[in-house]
């Protein structure tokens, strides 16, 4: 057992909604009291770095509705209930941008909210990209823009670009990517 683990003693779901839950539970500390930890549970996510043929890297700008704007990210989205990891990259790739990959690399895993979820976003890399045109879900709207790395990692250092998850998995990917 690690000397700062925290055992659950009871656990209770507050909320149960379509996209996550939240839950309540009761914990021993490690010096041997209780505390209480608030918690969401999240099916988990991917991200995808696609690179096109001539090295820029898409990017969407899409609407947030808990910050109450627009925020340029990567092609993401959540994992469904029993869903391979790399057939929910493809299938967000393709329904978001329109675009399928030839080549897959995954490349790592990321967990965003650490304090207060559960939540992984699993990172990969496409190449070889080749437009079919989108298929995105109801309601979901976007703009899709092509970046340089250069013009994303000034958009980066500018404070343009804020999402966490774009931001690891680009730079997890920059060393496979290249100049």
């Amino acid at each position: 057992m690690d000397v700062l683990e925290e055992l659950e003693l009871a656990s209770e779901q507050v909320f149960d909604g379509s996209l996550l839950s939240v839950w309540r539970d009761r914990v021993r500390l490690p010096d041997g009291t209780e505390g209480r930890r608030e918690y969401i549970r999240h099916p988990g996510a991917v991200v995808v770095v696609a690179l096109l043929g001539d090295g820029g890297i898409l990017f969407e700008r899409q609407f947030r509705y808990p910050l109450r704007r627009a925020f340029i990210e990567l092609p993401a989205g959540k994992i469904d209930s029993g869903e391979d990891i790399l057939d929910c990259a493809r299938r967000e790739l393709r329904e978001e941008t329109g675009y399928e990959a030839a080549e897959w690399r995954y490349v790592g895993v990321m967990h965003p909210c650490i304090g207060y979820s559960d939540e992984r976003i699993e990172i990969f890399l496409a190449k070889g990209l080749s437009y079919l045109g989108h298929q995105r879900d109801e309601g979901e709207f976007l703009e899709l823009l092509t970046l340089t790395r250069e013009e994303v990692e000034g958009a980066i250092h500018a404070g343009e670009i804020t999402d966490g998850k774009s931001i690891v998995a680009l730079y997890r990917c920059l060393p496979l990517i290249g100049v």
